[in-house]
């Protein structure tokens, strides 16, 4: 199921916290740490257009405490770089954080690896391949090999317009 992209909030937070084009999972660490009842996201993004290729995407979700916590709404502050609207969007999440857990593995990050970026986080080994690449564990995968099936269902969709 796909969520539904609060377009209007995701545009707003982008210019509350400048975002960055090209910076997916840092902006979402700003918008996450500005906003309340939302959690940090990691995972990928189907997007209707060439490569249909899934990207590595970092955003926020929004949830309702009155309704037993579920997610309302996605809010991706990078939305405003991607150029595109939501019905062109999907999201496919591998792991989510909130804020006390994200700030909490960052410091941990920071301290044990200074020279690297914390963000994207990944999670414990064993790691799986997805592509060429191999980074998070089983959750990263499933929602690669989703974001994967959509990209491939946009594609055989825009050929059959043509």
């Amino acid at each position: 199921m796909n969520k539904a992209l609060n377009e209007t909030l995701s545009i707003l937070i982008a210019q509350t916290i400048k975002s960055k084009a090209n910076k997916p999972f840092d902006n979402a660490y700003k918008a996450v740490l500005a906003t309340e009842k939302a959690k940090y996201v990691q995972g990928f993004l189907a997007i209707a257009q060439m490569p249909y290729e899934p990207i590595e995407h970092g955003w926020i979700e929004l949830s309702d405490a009155s309704n037993n916590d579920s997610v309302v709404s996605i809010v991706d502050p990078t939305l405003p770089h991607l150029h595109k609207t939501s019905q062109e969007l999907w999201y496919f999440a591998a792991q989510s954080f909130s804020i006390k857990q994200l700030k909490a593995i960052i410091e941990e990050s920071k301290e044990d690896y200074p020279e690297d970026d914390p963000l994207p986080i990944y999670g414990d080994a064993p790691y799986e391949y997805y592509g060429d690449v191999m980074l998070g564990g089983q959750e990263y995968l499933a929602a690669y090999q989703a974001a994967e099936a959509k990209c491939k269902e946009l594609k055989e969709s825009q050929i059959e317009y043509k």
